[in-house]
Formats: C-alpha cells, sequence, structure tokens
C-alpha cells in the first residue's frame, strides 16, 4: 500500500512545495494548516509519517505529537521548526518525535530525511508483525490460522475423543507425526506413553516381532523375551507411519488386534491383552495402493473412519508467513539474534513459491537464510536458488520470457521482468523499483523502452 504522509504547516508556500516533493516520490498526501484540521484527518485516516511545524495558529504541534504517540501503532513523526526553535525542537524529541529540521528547508535533506523514518517506521512494524506471529497460540506445536488448518484442528479435538484407530493422509513434510501426537494430547490417553515407528525402517523378516514382541527361544538369536511396540504403547497411542510398507501377512494380523485387542507374541503358547489406539500414517495414495493389492482393503476400511487429510503447504495461504516468522526466530536464537525479519522481496518469494517438500522444506529453507544473511532483514538473495527461479524449479521466469523461446533481446527481457514485477505490486512502482532493486527513475525509463516487436516494425 502506498505510505501516507501528513503535513501540518500554515504556511501556504512550504506546505504545497512539501506536497509536490512527497507526491513525486509517490506518497499519498494530507495536509493541514491548522492543529484543529489535523486532529480531524488523524482520527479519520491512517497516517505513517507526521510532519509539522511547531508553530500553528491554533496552538502547538507538540499538542499533535502528544496525540499520536499515544496511538496503538504510531506514526514517525517529523517536527519543522525555525532556526530559533531548536530548543522546542529538542523537548519535541523527547516527547516522542523522530526527528526534526529547521527552516529554511532543503528539499533533497527533507526527502531523505522521510525515507529514513518511513523505513524505520516500517522495519519497526515489520518486526513487531512478526513477532506477532511467531507468539501466536499453537495447537499442539502447529502453527496456522488458514481455513484449511482450522478445519483439521477441529477434526482432531473430535477425533482425539475417540477409541477407533485413524488414519493421517498428507504428503511428506507436512507434519503427520504432529498431527498423531496432537491426537494422543487431546485424548483421555495423553497421560500414556505415545510410540512412533515408521513401518518402511524395519525389516520385513523382524517387524511380526517387532510389534508383538517374542519369547524367549522363539528363534535363533531370541535369548531373551521382547516386549514389542504394542506392549510399550500400552495405555496410549501407536503410530504406524507409512502402513502401506507393511506386508500383507502383518496387516492381516494387525486388522485382528484392532478387532480384538489381543496379540501373540512370536513363539508364545498363548494371547495377551492390550489397550492401544493405533494411527497409522501415509504420504502415498491409499486407493491406488488398494486397488494394487499393496494395502488390505478391510484394513483400510477399518482406518478411514477417522481419516484426516493434512494439507499440503501450498494450500495454507498466509500460514507460510506464520511459519516462517516461527522458524526465523528459532534460527536466529541460535545466531544471538541478528536476524530480525524479511524484507518485502524475500518474503515475496516466499509466498509464491509451491514448497513440494511442504513445511519441513520452509523450514530448512529458513535456516539457512539465517545462517547466510549478513544485516538484520533476509533477503532474496539469502534464499536458495530454486526459491528466486533460477534453476527452473522455483517461481521461474516472467510469463513469455522463459525458456527463451522467441529469443529476446536483455533489453526486452529486462522490460517483461519489470512488467512481472510490477503487476504483482498491484502497480506500485515504488514498491516494484524495491523489489528490483533500482531507483524509479530506471524502471521508469525500463518500461518506456520500445519492445522487440515496436523496434522490427518501425
Amino acid at each position: 500500500m502506498t505510505e501516507r504522509v501528513l503535513i501540518v504547516e500554515d504556511d501556504a508556500g512550504v506546505r504545497d512545495l512539501l506536497r509536490d516533493e512527497l507526491e513525486a516520490e509517490g506518497l499519498e498526501v494530507l495536509a493541514s494548516e491548522t492543529l484543529m484540521h489535523a486532529r480531524e484527518l488523524l482520527n479519520g485516516h491512517d497516517v505513517d509519517l507526521l510532519v509539522t511545524d511547531l508553530r500553528l495558529p491554533d496552538g502547538s504541534g507538540q499538542e499533535l505529537l502528544e496525540q499520536v504517540v499515544a496511538f496503538a501503532e504510531p506514526p514517525a513523526a517529523l517536527v519543522i521548526t525555525a532556526f530559533g526553535g531548536v530548543r522546542d525542537a529538542v523537548a519535541s524529541l523527547k516527547l516522542g518525535a523522530d526527528d526534526f529540521l529547521t527552516k529554511p528547508l532543503d528539499a533533497d535533506h527533507f526527502l531523505l530525511t522521510v525515507r529514513r523514518l518511513l523505513d524505520h517506521r516500517r522495519m519497526r512494524d515489520e518486526l513487531q508483525r512478526y513477532r506477532s506471529l511467531a507468539d501466536g497460540e499453537a495447537f499442539h506445536g502447529m502453527y496456522g490460522s488458514s481455513p484449511a488448518m482450522r478445519t483439521m484442528f477441529e477434526q482432531i479435538r473430535l477425533i482425539a475423543q475417540g477409541e477407533g484407530a485413524a488414519l493421517i493422509l498428507g504428503e511428506s513434510g507436512t507434519g503427520k507425526e504432529l498431527v498423531a501426537r496432537a491426537l494422543h494430547e487431546g485424548s483421555p490417553r495423553a497421560s500414556g506413553p505415545f510410540v512412533a515407528v515408521n513401518c518402511a525402517g524395519i525389516p520385513g523378516e523382524l517387524m511380526e516381532s517387532e510389534f508383538f514382541g517374542h519369547a524367549a527361544g522363539a528363534f535363533t538369536g531370541a535369548r531373551g523375551s521382547h516386549a514389542g511396540l504394542f506392549r510399550q504403547a500400552h495405555g496410549g497411542t501407536l503410530l504406524l507411519d507409512e502402513i502401506g510398507e507393511m506386508p500383507l501377512n502383518l496387516q492381516a494380523k494387525l486388522l485382528r488386534v484392532l478387532e480384538e485387542g489381543r496379540i501373540r507374541p512370536v513363539g508364545a503358547s498363548g494371547e495377551e491383552a492390550v489397550d492401544v489406539r493405533v494411527v497409522a500414517a501415509t504420504n502415498r495414495d491409499v486407493h491406488a495402493q488398494v486397488k494394487a493389492g499393496e494395502l488390505r482393503e478391510d484394513l483400510y476400511f477399518r482406518l478411514e473412519t477417522f481419516a484426516i487429510d493434512v494439507p499440503p503447504l501450498r494450500e495454507r495461504g498466509e500460514d507460510r508467513e506464520i511459519l516462517a516468522s516461527r522458524f526465523l526466530r528459532e534460527f536466529s536464537a541460535r545466531q544471538d539474534g541478528k536476524v530480525e525479519g524479511f524484507t518485502a522481496a524475500a518474503l515475496a518469494l516466499i509466498q509464491r513459491y509451491p514448497f513440494p517438500g511442504n513445511v519441513r522444506e520452509l523450514r530448512n529453507v529458513v535456516e539457512r537464510a539465517v545462517l547466510f544473511c549478513r544485516g538484520s532483514e533476509i533477503r532474496p538473495e539469502d534464499l536458495p536458488a530454486r526459491l528466486r527461479g533460477s534453476d527452473g524449479d522455483g517461481v521461474g521466469p516472467p510469463e513469455g520470457a522463459g525458456p527463451f523461446g522467441d529469443l529476446p533481446t536483455l533489453d526486452t527481457l529486462q522490460q517483461r521482468y519489470a512488467r512481472y514485477v510490477l503487476s504483482h505490486t498491484g502497480g506500485n512502482k515504488k514498491q516494484a523499483a524495491n523489489i528490483l532493486g533500482v531507483t524509479r527513475s530506471t524502471l521508469y525509463r525500463w518500461l518506456d523502452r520500445p519492445s522487440d516487436a515496436e523496434t522490427s516494425e518501425s
């Protein structure tokens, strides 16, 4: 959004000069010549910077300072005073003003001061916003306010109160184990054990013994008895990750345990009762696995009664910013807190990148960026190349510029990308120039160049 400045100055010539200079910089300007009118404007508009003379026809600019510093999100404040009023200007700094200038004003110095104060306010607001996001309320260790996550949180609350087996579906890196833990922690079994096992990580010949245990001497090398995962999870929850990797014969035994609540350790003569809630998880297409005969249909039907779909990060909207802020605070703390936020350009890349690796990939990206960052904010160059589109795996170049099928000139390619960035800023040339890392005059020059087609036609 365009930043807004309020000028409070009773000298019409100075007021108009300042307005013209600020509007030429792409800023929105409100103007007033009296204290009363300025107060009305402040009450009716959000202002990013207050520029006020100290001596006004109906009062003092210090009265405006006292009003704005009490705002929940106060604007930056620049005081203008005659040369003899420096003492009053210093008093204004103590009230909360950010800087002061003396008349007669130098236009270049004035604009530099305005830009510095607006940049400082923006960084302050961004830092507060990131801290607010990072301090947001967690749901059993999960963060998110998108509709998809709110729906999932409500599903977890309801399913946690049940006793039947549950099935968690979701892509790799979405946090399926966190969902399983949330089901456990929100259930009457919360005081019992939570045991998680990846079925793909257990050799097939050892899987039955690992799950159900074995008696001493059950097989070569079984010198003592082994409790098994079901007995370890007795009274609690057992997470079976990658359930489709379990052999079919063992799936049949698992189904029997779910139906009867009893296990038979390998080599044992009798059965044992177990009180375990089973939560299965997979990142694969369960319907395709059932059709291919890799997952028993009867086991699937038993599990899918309480099924939870974990949304991928690309469907979670603003949650990327919430998570990025959480991860930034975590990793920055390990670097003495030197990194405080993201630039608008870096955040735009994070918002646009699809993150096929989901939350796990985002976490790794932020960890790397904090390590590479040399300032107080993460910039695009601190992010992996794939987010910047340079390896063809990220957001990619603008439409019509890649993979350079029409072989445009470098000038035309530059112009296309400038227009692409401008479209993403809603036509805000100042923001587009900041993202491109050029001045607005350079941006105007790029946009005004004739295209290849126009050149060839001429």
